[in-house]
Order: C-alpha cells, then sequence, then structure tokens
C-alpha cells in the first residue's frame, strides 16, 4: 500500500499543484457573495481550474498527445470551467448552459477511464443509486429541467460506473491512479446532488462549503489520476 501510494504523495506535495491549492485558498478567502455575480467572481471560481490544466500541461505536450486519457481530462477540464462561468450567471437563466458543458465533461472523463473492466455489479449498483437520487429529485422538478436532470443524472452516473470499476480490490488489479479517479468521481457526484438539492428541493446547510470543496477536491484528484499513470509506470520499473 505504501509503496502504491507513494506517487500520489509525490505529486500532492510537488511545486506544480501549489497555484491550484493558492487559487483554492483565495476563492474561500474571498468568498464573493453569491447574489452580485461577475467577472471578477466568474475568474476567482475558475482559477482553480485553471491551475489544473497548466498542472497538465507542465508534464508536456508530447505527453498529453501520447495519452489519449489526460488529453480528455485535459478537454474536461475546460467545458469545466466554462460551465463553471455558467453557473456564476444561473440565476440569469444560464443554468442549463452550465449543465450542458458539465455533461461534456462526464462524457470526456468517462471515455478517458474507458470501458475495461467492465464490472456490471457496479454499474448495477451506479445506477441503482443515480435512480434513487433523480426520484428524490423529481417531485421538485418541472419543465425542461425534468428530463435535462435525468440525462445528466445517467452521465455523472456512468462516469462514475466507470470510474468506480477501475478499482479491483478482491482482484488486487488496481492501482491508486485508478483510486485516485474514483475518490474523484464520487466526489463529483456529491458536489453535483448538493447543488440539484439546493437548487430544486430545499436549501442545504452550508450547501456552498460542501459543493465547492468536493467540486475542487474532485477535479484535482481526476487530473491527478491522468498523470501518475506515467509516473505510476516508471516507479513500477524501479522498483
Amino acid at each position: 500500500m505504501q509503496n502504491l501510494l507513494t506517487p500520489i504523495t509525490h505529486h500532492l506535495c510537488s511545486p506544480k499543484l501549489v497555484p491550484f491549492f493558492k487559487a483554492t485558498c483565495v476563492y474561500f478567502v474571498l468568498w464573493l457573495p453569491s447574489s452580485n455575480p461577475s467577472w471578477f467572481s466568474a475568474l476567482i471560481k475558475c482559477l482553480p481550474i485553471f491551475c489544473l490544466w497548466v498542472f497538465l500541461l507542465a508534464h508536456g505536450i508530447n505527453f498529453l498527445t501520447a495519452h489519449q486519457s489526460a488529453s480528455r481530462i485535459l478537454a474536461g477540464l475546460i467545458f469545466s470551467a466554462v460551465g463553471d462561468a455558467f453557473l456564476i450567471w444561473q440565476e440569469q437563466g444560464y443554468f442549463a448552459y452550465g449543465l450542458l458543458m458539465f455533461s461534456i465533461t462526464h462524457v470526456l472523463y468517462s471515455t478517458a477511464f474507458g470501458m475495461k473492466p467492465l464490472d456490471l455489479k457496479v454499474g448495477f449498483v451506479v445506477s441503482l443509486v443515480s435512480s434513487f437520487g433523480y426520484a428524490f429529485l423529481y417531485p421538485c422538478l418541472s419543465g425542461p429541467f425534468t428530463y435535462l436532470v435525468a440525462v445528466y443524472v445517467a452521465l455523472i452516473g456512468f462516469m462514475g460506473w466507470r470510474a468506480i470499476a477501475g478499482i479491483q480490490l478482491c482482484n488486487d488489479l488496481w492501482t491508486w491512479t485508478k483510486l485516485s479517479a474514483c475518490i474523484g468521481a464520487i466526489l463529483f457526484m456529491v458536489s453535483d446532488l448538493t447543488i440539484a438539492v439546493n437548487k430544486f428541493c430545499f436549501p442545504v446547510p452550508y450547501s456552498r462549503v460542501i459543493i465547492m470543496a468536493t467540486y475542487y477536491a474532485a477535479q484535482m484528484l481526476i487530473a491527478l489520476s491522468a498523470v501518475e499513470s506515467r509516473d505510476e509506470e516508471d516507479f513500477k520499473k524501479r522498483n
């Protein structure tokens, strides 16, 4: 276990992630009022995601072009930032656009995680959880969101399935890279469920803290899973 965690510990302490941690701290310290959307507040919200772009790009264009999963995760982060900007103005009618951007993000992440191993049992469990989640939200939805949220739940559920399926604990066929993607996907689902409940059903206490803390942690872990695939291979060769 310690050997498997060595690569992630290395990168969490890497100077390449320092800008992300600083940008995240800036967001929580400034805590700009969500009731006054502006381009400045959009910038502050998106800044940690921009730093994750830089984090991936710092590993080199050759690395990104050679690893399709990494390039797809970078593309997902780009769409995420656009989605974040739309959600700043969600009360002005841009929530659906944010939903679309994050839907594309989940498709990209799903293709990055791949379809092997398939693990239909995990798929069934995630489908069940997603169905219960949508059933809980359904009475609170109206108009186009009745269908838009259904599609979104299906997409993020599929992304979660592909990330969780990579963890084969019983067969000892897992790596910390896959564990990082798995935890990141679960945190993303928690963040988005909190957004949905808070927006459509009832106010969730400390919703903004829960949403943003889980969201930033999710994106960081998913970004780490992209670059560590290479470092993990190098680590195994050295040992």
